[in-house]
């Protein structure tokens, strides 16, 4: 029978969550459906090591990376916490230079994308990674166009999928790719997941929230802006309540928040309207209004930019979640995950 050989490379320090999304996704696939050409999936490391995923796991290897042949249909660069290793690992790099020329397509997951981009395989084109690692990877690989929002791109034959269960994302693509739509929507069924996510990465991180700024002066604008929302926030406002030039104060948003002042106001205005869809009635203008948006149009446009979904549809997709979630971005409090230095 003819198979897709596909192959996942680990290392130590990859993420078990990273390799187990697309070995369970592509495993359920050959029994879930008539499939006439299976995946046959093999985890490769270098020295064909135990891979230590964290606090008690260890993976088995099926095969050396070193020893590995192609030709292959797909080869897969897991992330992980020991991605930098194994980007600065020569072995590593040159193997995965050379499986790239002999696979169909080849991807990377969360900060697998590291060592894509370490092998000159991201040169050029446009890439996504885990978005707390997404400034990291475009200020060592500046050839590299970063994007952190997206939950996967696909760039020629080379796919980047965004943190961790992104990769479930990913492997249903190359699934409806492969197979078509309905088993994809079989398999999306049976892993209890979206076959397409409503939304972006930068959706899904705005559930999370970091401390408060370390600097004076910018807390003293942060917490302004979440008092006032409906209120008077642009540059000259805001430099007048912490008492400096709109010049300084975009440079202290830049070293403790990781943006210009006017940009930390978007997404903050935009966080709170995702809140008020899911927690109140209130209908679309009138959340425009409470946040500061001149009208339901311009709400509208600025939450597709930010979190690549429309008002209406968060509404609907989070109300019949629960009904109770409460959207606090990260950029709300910081506007970044770590302030810059």
């Amino acid at each position: 029978m003819e198979v897709r050989p596909v192959a996942i490379v680990g290392y130590d320090g990859a993420e078990l969550l990273d390799i187990a999304c697309v070995t369970t996704s592509l495993g359920m696939a050959n029994v879930t459906g008539e499939v006439r050409t299976p995946y046959q999936v093999t985890v490769v490391s270098p020295g064909r090591q135990p891979i230590t995923c964290g606090p008690g796991v260890v993976l088995n290897s099926g095969q050396a990376l070193e020893r590995l042949t192609g030709p292959l249909d797909t080869l897969i660069i897991s992330g992980g916490l020991g991605h930098l290793r194994a980007a600065a690992n020569p072995l590593v790099v040159a193997h995965v230079q050379r499986l790239a020329k002999v696979s169909r397509r080849v991807a990377s997951v969360c900060t697998g994308a590291t060592i894509l981009a370490a092998a000159g395989l991201l040169d050029g084109k446009r890439a996504t990674t885990h978005w707390r690692f997404a400034d990291g990877l475009a200020a060592r690989y500046p050839r590299v166009d970063v994007d952190p929002d997206p939950i996967y791109i696909r760039d020629g034959k080379i796919s980047t999928a965004a943190g961790v269960t992104s990769a479930l994302d990913l492997a249903l693509a190359f699934v409806e790719e492969d197979h078509g739509v309905e088993l994809a929507r079989m398999l999306a069924r049976d892993l209890v997941t979206y076959l397409q996510r409503p939304g972006n990465q930068a959706q899904m991180s705005m559930f999370t929230t970091g401390p408060p700024p370390a600097h004076e002066v910018v807390r003293t604008v942060v917490e302004h802006v979440h008092a006032n929302l409906d209120g008077e926030l642009g540059a000259t406002a805001l430099a007048g309540v912490a008492g400096v030039s709109p010049r300084h104060l975009t440079r202290l948003f830049l070293t403790y928040i990781g943006q210009t002042p006017g940009r930390f106001v978007r997404h903050v205005r935009t966080a709170a309207a995702a809140r008020l869809l899911v927690t109140t009635s209130l209908p679309l203008p009138g959340v425009a209004a409470r946040c500061g948006f001149g009208s339901a149009e311009t709400l509208r446009l600025t939450f597709l930019a930010r979190y690549g979904i429309p008002p209406s549809r968060y509404r609907s997709v989070h109300k019949g979640a629960g009904g109770t979630t409460l959207a606090t971005d990260q950029t709300e409090a910081t506007g970044s995950p770590a302030p810059r230095r």
